[in-house]
């Protein structure tokens, strides 16, 4: 058989070289195989090769004019402009090293490829690995990171993954990510780990006074939190030194920190070495202090060969695959650098204790035998060859990209999961195997309930009752504390600190409940289940949560809606409360407001704090409605209507004023809809503005949701009908029963994560407005303008003459805080701009825009608005190369907000657009809001 396995550089230092010549040694002793490397960077590699494994090169970088390897007639000019030109086959967002040279070289290389298996090594070179060889050639992909974690460089994996024969990866957390993101869409996926490379392997005395760490030196690998930590063993043992192997960017920086530090002598810098097999037998300890991911880190298998126990940061992937706390090394809490200390100073001084973990570890280096591992790969190239030549192979690779294409709209969006939590250690994971069943399925590295019926309140609801079920049922007295974050808290006084573990930890025996231990200033430690929770000193307080998933996967909660039950402290002097962290009453407590209150969460009563019930300065008590402009621009009887007033005009549509894009409904504002009532359930009315129509699927019996006709809000200003959203904004502030502060949103723009009245307003009712790093540009209006942009210069104008300031910028695209006051004093200080943009049935360079820009300006000279902040995303649709921004929008959900805009601009058609936003709304908002007719929330709310 031969098998190529493709690198971006052979000749680099790094993991995923080490580990493919490692592969491609051992294979060559029975089959052919090569390693086709896209660049040359150095005349010599850092890593040996075996003999049996062929190398070649596709350009040529070494010298002054990257060329291509193979001989070439090309010209040093031509070679330079391909090479200055960015590729076409993989995107500078995938990996910046790549050419139009390169492309071509590859090309050529790939289209005609005599081998029985192609492996690609990154998720770029997938791109390439799968589109372009004959279909005979069988294409394997070797994820050598945690993937769930990659962000933009991972998008190939969602693009190209279900075009592969097999994804291989090398962990089983990062496995079922792929097979819940991909779904059926999946090829086959295996874990198979990295082996230690063959050969005589020295084994550690573990007499040398030695701490260890090979890492690049780059800000992930957080090499100068090692050595903050070992400044702190160096006091305790001076004798002892930190050994770092590596080069990198970070190089200068940590010689300036060890200077700093006054550590010359104990930590030492001593750049790459090919021979770390023989390091490692002249440690200790071996140390990784990786920030993100690991996804299984050949350093740890190595030192655990030749007996060396580890001390790591326990990070989302890696570090805990290989090291069994406790056992062979020790897993610290992310970022703890004191944790670092106290462990490395554990293995340290205790030698006993040193040598029964370096035994342990070299008994667990059995996993990763060369022998062991490489039969995994044989198989699994054999089985590959045996179903190569038969038709159901294509036939299913063909079904899988269609499956798929349906389901992204053949963009690079894709519905993919959260990555997965940390995994439980030992034990709890036996727990976990049984108690799978009934509604629990696993996700996220989690048992989770499975429900398409629960909106945010409603979990972290049902997680404050399991923890007061639990505290009531054994007596422990607690105190829920009003708080503006999502989680509930309940806080337990000292005294009844062990009682309220016992009877958690008891009351979540045999049920999928977990808990991530809290230290002071509410750090989350890694979570494990509730009942394997032990009392220990350092627990300050349990995040409680039951996970739940909906059966899309695209949904789920974990400890971001649990309920907090924080174990308060005394102070020295005994008179005051030391809260886990911040509260409305401050920093401590006195003991002597703690007057006991009450609070209703859902139909039940809570022991609560009677001072909270005051409304505090920061409280915001006036009420807060939303607004709506919508139209269904797909509505035959309102098309008519558009297309009467633009004959009237005499004119046909101007493209933005007029064109389908801007009047397309794609049931934005039903998702709309849905992030309100997730995110933003204290809302009071929400005020849907539109011309004659109501959704099919919106039920208007629900109190919260009122109609409002064009003609309800225009009386006898304007004209009407209109198809300017300029005219329609300047008319909000006449809506009948319109609270005094109100949210406008345009039905693309959804709330991605919760907000509270803050995010928009002062408890003074001034309004928060968010400006964009977009200018205005600082030129008249001209006939090319966008109508945005003519309408931010018009107020630009009106500004400058009312106040003396000049406006550079406009706002983001998000939901805007406003007051009715400050819209009508400009409709009063400005009053023929106004009447003019009502009276312009559609877009006018004479328009100005009132609700998204001149509210916030004319509000801030009158001592009405101020500026905020919020996470804000926008994505054009209509631009495929923006589509795998929403990837990483659902899966991250980190944007408190989000607009999805369907410019004139678009260069895709409308179908696929379409198809590309139904499948990320319905993914980011998969259950259906109380407002939709005959969903299960509609049913329970109107019975």
């Amino acid at each position: 058989m031969k098998i190529t396995f493709l690198l971006t550089w052979a000749d680099a230092m790094g993991g995923t070289e080490r580990a493919v010549f490692t592969q491609a040694a051992y294979l060559a002793a029975r089959h052919e195989v090569e390693i086709l490397s896209v660049f040359r960077t150095t005349a010599e590699r850092f890593f040996a090769v075996d003999a049996g494994v062929a190398v070649r090169y596709l350009v040529d970088e070494t010298g002054p004019v990257p060329r291509p390897v193979r001989a070439s007639a090309l010209d040093d000019d031509t070679c330079r402009a391909l090479a200055a030109s960015p590729s076409r086959l993989i995107d500078a967002r995938w990996e910046k090293a790549f050419s139009r040279l390169s492309d071509l070289e590859l090309e050529r290389a790939l289209r005609d490829l005599d081998a029985d298996v192609l492996v690609s090594t990154s998720p770029a070179l997938m791109a390439v690995t799968t589109t372009l060889p004959p279909p005979r050639v069988l294409t394997v992909h070797q994820e050598h990171r945690p993937s769930q974690i990659r962000g933009g460089t991972g998008e190939p994996l969602f693009r190209f993954a279900p075009r592969l024969d097999a994804l291989v990866v090398l962990t089983e957390r990062t496995r079922e990510w792929f097979a819940e993101s991909l779904t059926g869409c999946a090829p086959r996926l295996e874990v198979i780990v990295n082996a230690v490379p063959a050969g005589f392997r020295p084994r550690s005395s573990l007499a040398a006074r030695s701490v260890t760490m090979a890492r690049r030196l780059v800000p992930d690998k957080q090499v100068d939190h090692a050595i903050r930590a070992f400044a702190q063993v160096a006091e305790v043992h001076p004798d002892w030194e930190l050994r770092i192997f590596g080069d990198g960017p970070q190089l200068p920086r940590l010689r300036r920190l060890v200077a700093a530090l006054g550590l010359h002598d104990q930590v030492l810098l001593l750049g790459p070495t090919p021979h770390m097999a023989e390091e490692w037998a002249k440690s200790s300890v071996a140390l990784l202090t990786s920030r993100d991911g690991e996804a299984f880190p050949l350093v740890l298998t190595e030192a655990f060969a030749a007996g060396v126990p580890a001390v790591a940061y326990d990070c989302q992937t890696g570090p805990a695959e290989i090291i069994t706390h406790g056992e062979d090394g020790f897993l610290v809490a992310q970022d703890d650098v004191d944790g670092l200390a106290a462990a490395l100073l554990k293995l340290i001084g205790d030698e006993e204790l040193r040598r029964a973990f370096g035994a342990a570890a070299l008994r667990a280096s059995a996993r990763y035998d060369i022998d062991t591992v490489m039969a995994d790969w044989d198989r699994l190239y054999e089985d590959l060859r045996d179903g190569r030549d038969d038709p159901a192979r294509l036939d299913a690779l063909a079904d899988r990209v269609a499956t798929w294409t349906l389901r992204t709209g053949g963009s690079g969006f894709a519905p993919a999961v959260p990555p997965p939590a940390a995994r439980p250690r030992g034990a709890p994971a036996d727990r976990e195997n049984r108690l799978r069943g009934g509604d629990l399925v696993r996700f996220g590295g989690r048992l989770c309930r499975q429900a398409d019926d629960l909106m945010p309140a409603d979990v972290t609801r049902a997680n404050l009752e399991f923890v007061a079920d639990a505290l009531d049922g054994a007596g422990v007295p607690y105190t829920l504390l009003r708080d503006r974050a999502v989680r509930h808290r309940a806080v337990v006084l000292p005294a009844h600190r062990a009682a309220a573990i016992a009877a958690l930890t008891a009351a979540a025996d045999g049920r999928a409940v977990y808990a991530e231990p809290l230290r002071p200033g509410g750090h989350a430690l890694p979570g494990t289940l509730l009942a394997e929770i032990e009392d220990a000193h350092d627990i300050a307080g349990l995040r409680v949560f039951r996970p739940v998933v909906t059966s899309s996967r695209t949904l789920s909660y974990g400890p971001g809606y649990g309920c907090d039950v924080e174990f308060w402290t005394d102070d020295e002097d005994g008179e005051n409360l030391v809260p886990l962290r911040r509260t409305l009453l401050g920093d401590t407590v006195p003991k002597a407001v703690m007057a006991p209150g009450r609070v209703r969460v859902g139909d039940r009563e809570h022991p609560s704090v009677a001072a909270l019930d005051r409304t505090l300065v920061t409280d915001i008590a006036f009420p807060i409605d939303a607004v709506y402009t919508w139209v269904d621009g797909d509505d035959p009887a309102w098309r008519a209507r558009r297309d009467a007033a633009f004959r009237d005009l005499g004119r046909p549509p101007v493209e933005a004023a007029g064109s389908d894009a801007r009047f397309r409904s794609r049931d934005e504002l039903r998702y709309s809809l849905r992030s309100l009532e997730m995110f933003a359930p204290w809302l009071r009315t929400i005020h849907i503005v539109t011309d004659r129509q109501t959704p099919p699927w919106l039920d208007t019996a629900d109190p919260r949701i009122r109609i409002v006709d064009h003609r309800d809000i225009f009386g006898d200003r304007g004209r009407l009908p209109t198809f300017n959203s300029h005219a329609i904004e300047s008319q909000l502030h006449h809506i009948d029963g319109l609270s005094e502060h109100f949210l406008y949103f345009n039905d693309d723009v959804f709330l991605g994560a919760p907000v509270t009245p803050q995010h928009f307003f002062r408890s003074n009712g001034t309004s928060l407005y968010f400006q964009s790093p977009t200018a205005v540009p600082l030129t008249d209006v001209g006939d090319g303008d966008d109508f945005n942009f003519s309408a931010g210069k018009n107020n630009r104008a009106l500004i400058e003459e009312a106040f003396g300031r000049t406006l550079t910028h406009a706002f983001l695209h998000a939901p805007a805080a406003l007051r009715r006051d400050v819209l009508a004093d400009i409709a009063g200080r400005y009053p023929a701009e106004v009447a003019r943009t009502a009276a312009s049935q559609v877009r006018a360079l004479t328009d100005i825009a009132i609700p998204s820009s001149l509210h916030h300006y004319h509000g801030y000279f009158t001592g009405r608005a101020e500026a905020g902040t919020i996470r804000c995303a926008y994505v054009n649709v209509g631009d495929a190369s923006q589509h795998p921004r929403l990837t990483q929008i659902l899966t991250q959900r980190q944007y408190e907000v989000f607009c999805l805009n369907d410019t004139h601009h678009g260069d895709l058609p409308a179908d696929e657009q379409g198809q590309v936003v139904f499948a990320f709304l319905e993914g980011y908002f998969p259950v259906p809001g109380r407002h939709e007719k005959g969903s299960a929330r509609n049913r329970a709310a109107h019975p």
